[in-house]
């Protein structure tokens, strides 16, 4: 009897790994990959691509849900007509035209029909790229195979009916739907403001802090950052080092009144991105108290289109993670705010 349910257990998790697998981030030739703890993925090429650029969107789960996006970001040569995405796009120097519903700007080209997206795959596929008449603006195809098999896998369509690559008789609701949305609540009564004199109190014990931290940043450039965080904890955090678009602060959860007990603050990721440490830096940090979150910025270079951006909700007792966005690629596509986010909650 136990090991048939041993064994239900295996089939189960098997069935669901999917769903479970840690976010993804990764690269395919001219081609990025992301994909966070919901297993909804996107891919966009990357490179030399002037300002061309093709998103692709893909929900896990037996529902066909997916979209793709074209947009002409950096523009260096004159549009020619108000629809020159529909009108100029070319298929290996051959005119390509577009079947199904999309919608069209000047500027962006986009649809979520399932048919649409999958016909201009198919003709993408063997093709080495994509481009604008006159070839300047281009995306480049290849890579692309690998990164729809990617997302095959990922979400384990490999076999099925829907997948891009590898194509099956197996029915989508073998796919594994997308897990449990997780919730990070903040406090349930609404956190009072440091009063006067609690803000005097942590002023001092953040300077004396301050003055003691081995800091490299010259004591006249550091900041004292101070907030409530519950009805008696408070976050102090002081700028502490600095490089040439980033600050990195320290921190720590404090008692909001005397004598002060203090704890370092440390940001923990739930789960282990390629390439990077599951502790966050304190970089760029703020802190927003009419949402109860510290936000972190980790700019990669200067123009800060590349890098990890991450936001901690404070639930009472610590802070946990509600978003984690990163861009690997620093190709002046776009900005922190628009980065593929890794892990998401509500």
């Amino acid at each position: 009897m136990g090991h048939r349910i041993l064994n239900i257990v295996i089939v189960w998790l098997l069935s669901t790994g999917a769903a479970m697998a840690d976010p993804v981030q990764q690269s395919f030739g001219d081609w990025q990959v992301t994909c966070n703890n919901q297993n909804f993925c996107q891919a966009r090429n990357t490179g030399a691509y002037s300002g061309l650029v093709m998103t692709l969107g893909r929900s896990p789960g037996a529902k066909n849900d997916l979209s793709l996006r074209l947009d002409l970001g950096s523009i260096d040569r004159p549009i020619s007509s108000p629809d020159v995405l529909t009108t100029d796009l070319r298929l290996d120097g051959a005119p390509l035209v577009l079947s199904g519903k999309w919608q069209a700007t000047p500027h962006h080209l986009y649809t979520d029909d399932t048919g649409a997206v999958n016909r201009l795959l198919s003709q993408l596929q063997p093709a080495s790229s994509l481009s604008l008449s006159g070839g300047k603006q281009t995306i480049s195809l290849s890579g692309l195979m690998g990164a729809l098999n990617f997302i095959d896998q990922q979400q384990r369509r490999a076999g099925s009916e829907t997948a891009w690559v590898q194509k099956g008789d197996n029915s989508p609701l073998n796919v594994p739907p997308a897990p449990a949305l997780s919730t990070v609540t903040a406090p349930k009564n609404a956190v009072a403001p440091l009063s006067q004199q609690e803000f005097a109190g942590l002023r001092d014990y953040g300077d004396w802090r301050m003055a003691y931290s081995n800091c490299s940043l010259d004591p006249g450039r550091r900041q004292l950052h101070l907030a409530a965080l519950s009805g008696d904890k408070a976050l102090i955090m002081i700028d502490c080092e600095a490089g040439a678009y980033n600050v990195v602060e320290l921190a720590w959860l404090v008692s909001r009144t005397p004598p002060y007990a203090a704890r370092p603050l440390r940001l923990l990721l739930p789960f282990s991105p390629a390439n990077q440490p599951r502790e966050v830096v304190l970089m760029n940090a703020r802190y927003d108290e009419a949402r109860n979150e510290l936000a972190t910025l980790a700019k990669w270079r200067g123009v800060g289109d590349c890098g990890v951006a991450t936001r901690w909700r404070f639930d009472g007792q610590r802070f946990q993670l509600v978003r984690y966005a990163q861009e690997s690629q620093c190709d002046g596509w776009h900005g922190a705010d628009s980065w593929p986010t890794l892990w998401v909650t509500q």
